[in-house]
């Protein structure tokens, strides 16, 4: 064969070899990946809650469309802890951190070291309003209108004739703090109006967990026997404390919840929660990637983002197509 033959088919064997069955060895971008743009330090509050689970797991699956690798790591309500974790993310020189503050005045040194560093700092359901601290952007529930539609489901549960109610606060969260307010603003408002007291006769740590909780509605019960209603900031607290009043046959005892967990949800279509103000921590992870890649781009993000709740009765349970 001619030489110029000889090349001709030489180039058609590679190019037939390219169009075979067998993948190609090259890294050839799939269609549609993503781009790799850097890492995202998540520490949340605690991974034993399934709220934040949630959030930690759609700012992966959300960082992953866009190009993003997330580690996320539990606080475990531990300020030291989850200032050690911040530490290592500045050291493997993140692109972000996102941060849900165990106690957002304790952390504000080491998100001073991450702002020194130059790496923008996301808060999520907990702010951190501290002096001193530059945060990108806190998105979150809105958790004062939150807690004032708390105060109106604990006006319906005990209907007109009102009676003693019980907190089980969490105030090392900002945001139970938040919760709290709004919902006393509307419970103050509703006793100024005339109308059969509600009054508030203890505010109890829960921890935000169930066995705090438990613990919590116990001591509420044994100080006032005849507790007409709970205000948990929480689901795993209103959990905890329904199982005490189970154990102290107090079921008539009316419970408001927070959160619209999955286990939070069967309760209240069981009857054994009135109503929660739920809470969206997917829509939460997902904005969370989304102020990250404005902010990548140059983007002067709002001091905040609320994202409000909705408050979901049993008649909501009902028709809820991911219950029993």
């Amino acid at each position: 064969m001619k030489p110029t033959v000889l090349a001709l088919l030489a180039a058609t064997t590679v190019f037939l070899s390219g169009c075979g069955d067998k993948p190609s060895t090259a890294s050839t971008p799939q269609p549609g990946a993503a781009k790799a743009q850097g890492t995202i330090g998540v520490s949340l509050l605690t991974l034993d809650n399934p709220f934040f689970k949630v959030i930690g797991d759609n700012i992966t699956a959300e960082g992953k469309k866009h190009g993003y690798e997330a580690i996320v790591v539990s606080g475990d309500k531990d300020v030291a802890k989850q200032g050690n974790q911040i530490k290592d993310f500045i050291v493997r020189k993140v692109s972000a951190i996102v941060l849900s503050p165990c106690d957002s005045k304790s952390i504000v040194p080491v998100i001073q070291e991450a702002n020194a560093a130059g790496i923008p700092v996301f808060t999520v359901d907990i702010p951190c309003n501290e002096p001193g601290v530059k945060i990108a952007t806190q998105i979150a529930t809105d958790n004062y209108g939150g807690g004032k539609e708390a105060g109106v489901a604990m006006i319906e549960a005990l209907g007109s004739a009102g009676g003693k109610i019980a907190v089980l606060h969490f105030k090392q969260a900002e945001s139970c703090l938040l919760r709290v307010k709004g919902f006393r603003e509307v419970i103050d408002a509703h006793n100024a109006g005339g109308k059969p007291k509600i009054e508030i006769v203890s505010e109890l740590e829960s921890g935000g967990a169930k066995d705090m909780g438990y613990k919590a509605a116990e001591d509420a019960l044994q100080a006032n026997p005849d507790l007409r209603g709970i205000f948990a900031i929480n689901d795993p607290a209103a959990l905890g404390a329904r199982a005490a009043l189970e154990k102290a046959g107090k079921t008539h005892v009316m419970i408001v919840g927070f959160d619209g967990q999955p286990e939070g949800k069967q309760a209240i279509k069981d009857g054994k929660i009135y109503a929660d103000p739920i809470q969206f921590p997917d829509k939460m992870g997902v904005q969370i990637v989304g102020a990250i890649l404005r902010h990548s781009k140059g983007e002067t993000l709002p001091p905040q983002m609320l994202i409000p709740t909705s408050l979901y009765r049993k008649a909501d349970a009902m028709k809820d197509p991911e219950l029993k």
